[in-house]
């Protein structure tokens, strides 16, 4: 082993409103706020998610790679039919694609996530 993850990264025009709409979809807290730097996490101690500022921000495209989405979540759900729901009442909408363990939606700015069942 080189080192151990500490963190994913993602590029956003405002970190504070994806990072609160990624704490509600995945149970975690913000454990740090920079202003153009906000992270996510169980723990300040442990990995995190981090949403950094960026100007000019180009949201991905899907399912062209026109914009390339270059990384996604996969979020477990015990029941798509009511995930689905939350994630649409928290602000997502719902991609092109998907199947019987999976759909696909695309976050408040464009990145794109799966709910998945197994």
């Amino acid at each position: 082993m080189i080192g151990k993850w500490h963190g994913l990264i993602i590029d956003c025009p405002d970190p504070s409103s994806l990072a609160a709409f990624y704490a509600e979809l995945l149970g975690m807290v913000k454990v740090q706020d920079d202003g153009d730097w906000v992270v996510i996490g169980d723990a300040p101690d442990r990995p995190g998610v981090a949403f950094q500022q960026v100007e000019g921000f180009r949201a991905p495209s899907w399912p062209t790679q026109e914009a390339p989405q270059q990384m996604h979540f996969d979020v477990r759900v015990d029941d798509l039919d009511a995930g689905e729901r939350a994630v649409l009442e928290l602000g997502a909408r719902r991609l092109d694609g998907g199947g019987e363990t999976y759909r696909v939606f695309a976050d408040p700015i464009g990145h794109p996530f799966c709910l998945v069942t197994m």
